[in-house]
């Protein structure tokens, strides 16, 4: 029968910082409470948001979906436009 060492000294490194979080997530109250608001707000900044405030402009402005052409054009029109003074 072989009986492994658990010793801090005996695992490597990345397994002792994985295990620093696992058992710091497994025993934190207040912060599991914290992080799903803050994973609530992500989405709806990015998913929700998105979808009412922000159209999808290229479609509606590239002529036959040519995205890549109508950005390179616009991209050079506006690069070789003179300041105004």
């Amino acid at each position: 029968m072989t009986t492994t060492d658990t010793s801090p000294s005996k695992r490597g490194f990345w397994a002792r910082v994985v295990d620093l979080y696992v058992d710091g997530f497994r025993h934190m109250r207040l912060g599991k409470t914290l992080w799903a608001i803050i994973l609530i707000k992500l989405f709806i900044m990015f998913a929700v948001l998105k979808l009412f405030f922000f159209p999808n402009f290229l479609s509606q402005k590239a002529p036959d979906g040519d995205k890549a052409g109508y950005v390179s054009s616009e991209l050079v029109g506006r690069g070789t436009q003179q300041p105004t003074p």
